[in-house]
């Protein structure tokens, strides 16, 4: 009974080494680590850049923003409520601005300039196919010629009843 089992998880086994062999999981893990440091990045940019330039019109930290639905609210400073129904759209704010730079920092330095390469490379590809259907048909015209010049010579010089 156990004979049975072994190739069934053989079979598996080696079909999970295969998943995970495949470019695809490398390439997914790569973007989740190089996702998470990323995010660390962006984070700094809008903590340190977006939120002084929101503060120069109001307060410096887009998380206070807020309003009451049910009065009176009161938040504490580690972001609990105390009382009331506060509404945080500052904080919405805060994470709609980094999802849209991190949005636009990865289409324009990663999707756009790869798009770009493989829009070459596809050119590059389709001018030597085409460079080699020309050649063919070059070598095809010249056959054809020498074939048209041996005719002609035979039929010239000989009669040709066969």
């Amino acid at each position: 009974m156990s004979a049975k089992k072994e190739p069934a998880a053989r079979s598996v086994w080696h079909g999970f080494k295969a998943f995970l062999m495949r470019g695809n999981v490398v390439d997914l893990a790569v973007a989740v680590v190089i996702g998470a440091a990323f995010t660390n990045i962006v984070n700094s940019i809008v903590k340190g850049i977006i939120n002084p330039l929101v503060g120069a019109i109001g307060t410096q930290n887009l998380d206070r923003y807020s309003s009451c639905l049910k009065a009176p609210c009161s938040v504490g400073a580690d972001g609990t409520v105390r009382s009331g129904v506060p509404i945080l759209w500052g904080s919405v704010i805060g994470a709609a601005l980094t999802f849209v730079i991190t949005a636009a920092v990865v289409y324009f330095l990663m999707v756009l300039p790869m798009s770009k390469y493989l829009a070459r490379a596809e050119a590059r590809r389709k001018a030597r196919e085409g460079t080699q259907e020309v050649i063919e048909v070059t070598e095809l015209e010249v056959l054809k010629e020498i074939r048209d010049a041996l005719v002609a010579r035979r039929g010239a010089g000989h009669d040709d009843r066969t």
